[in-house]
This record gives C-alpha cells, structure tokens and sequence, in this order.
C-alpha cells in the first residue's frame, strides 16, 4: 500500500477528531505537533516494537579491526546506522546456526567470530523508511502513533487521549497480527528420538512438509 507523508498526518488528525490539513506547508498548530513528531524519530520508533517484515535486511559484517576489547568478546561488529532492532545473528547465510554466544550492546555486537550474518529491523529508505512497502496495518498504527503523540497539546481532553491510547495498542496489535502472518510455515528440526527412527536419517524428506498431515 503506497502512502505518504500527508497521508499519516490526516489520518492522525481524524483519529484525534480534528480537521485535516490541505498540504504540509499549511500553517496550523496540528501541523507544527506533527511535524515534531516526525522530526523526532516518530517512523523510528514504531519500527522498533515489531520485527516488520517490509523493514528486515540481511548483512554479513565483518569484524571491526581497529576495534579491541578490554575483556569478554574479542571481536566487535558495529551496527550501521539504519539498524532499528535486532532481529537474528547467525554463523552461516542461509540463518541455519544462530550465533549463541555474542552481545547486542550500544552500538555493537561482541563475538568470537570473524564474521556474523545478521538481520535486522532497517529505517534505511529502501526498507522501513519506504513508505510503499508498508502494510495497511502498519501504516494505520503509525497514524495512530502519531495523534497519541499530539492528541493532548490539541484537544486538552482526559477522554479523547484515553481513546486515542487505546487505539493505537489496538492498531498496533492488528498490524503485528499481520506481519507474523506472512511469514511462511517452519517446521523444527527432528530431535534426536524421532531421527533414530528412522536409522539415523532426517524425516525431512517425507513427503511435503508444507502439508500439516502425518
């Protein structure tokens, strides 16, 4: 669903009962609130409380030479600047052997390794920060973000914020409803009962495990 700047800003004003501007340049209070909000990371922040889809990136990143540890982990890796949220660190490309042992600090991740695959939650402008590539959801729950963010320097009304409050964790709650539905089927890997069943071999290859049957 493409959208744009406009777009979330009159979508916050109806939610906030207040009326909509013609253009970004109109000279209003509401105006001046939300840009603020934009100003101020207001996109950054509902990127950072779900793992979207639309926003994930996947980069190997090797470690920083010229950085050195004092103690603990001896290999540092710094985030990029788009990073939001961390969403998987692995050892291998295809995310197959997850990256147990390592720290998520500040901006780095700390490891043993000399090179990690990583995905994670992306502002960059190809990513969250492309308005096209976000869901209807998505993009009403940012809305909502938006007029919780301004609904009491309007309006002054107990009420109406408590409304405005509760429709943006709905709205919230509906678009990471969304989101985990379009990840596709996974399966666990077989343990170490089932694959002695049979012989030591996977049971992965019996029949399509696309199917939920026996």
């Amino acid at each position: 669903m493409a959208t744009s700047r406009l777009e979330i800003y009159n979508s916050a004003l109806i939610i906030c009962g207040e009326r909509i501007l013609s253009s970004l340049t109109e000279e209003r209070k509401s105006r001046r609130l939300l840009d603020h909000v934009w100003d101020n990371d207001g996109v950054r922040a509902c990127l950072e409380r779900g793992q979207w889809r639309f926003a994930r990136r996947t980069v190997k990143f090797d470690y920083d030479t010229d950085l050195t540890t004092d103690f603990g982990y001896n290999r540092s890796f710094s985030k990029p600047t788009d990073w939001v949220a961390t969403s998987a660190v692995c050892t291998d490309e295809f995310f197959t052997t997850p990256l147990i042992e390592y720290a998520d600090e500040a901006d780095y991740w700390y490891a043993e390794v000399d090179e990690i695959y990583v995905k994670y939650v992306s502002d960059d402008a190809s990513f969250g920060g492309n308005l096209s590539l976000w869901p209807a959801t998505f993009t009403d729950y940012v809305a909502a973000h938006f007029a919780r963010k301004i609904v009491w320097a309007l309006t002054q009304d107990n009420d109406k914020k408590d409304d405005v409050n509760e429709e943006e964790k709905n709205r919230l709650k509906l678009a990471k409803s969304n989101d985990s539905m379009v990840d596709p089927q996974k399966f666990p890997p077989p343990g170490n009962w089932s694959t002695s069943r049979y012989g030591g071999r996977s049971t992965r290859d019996r029949g399509n495990r696309g199917q939920l049957i026996g």
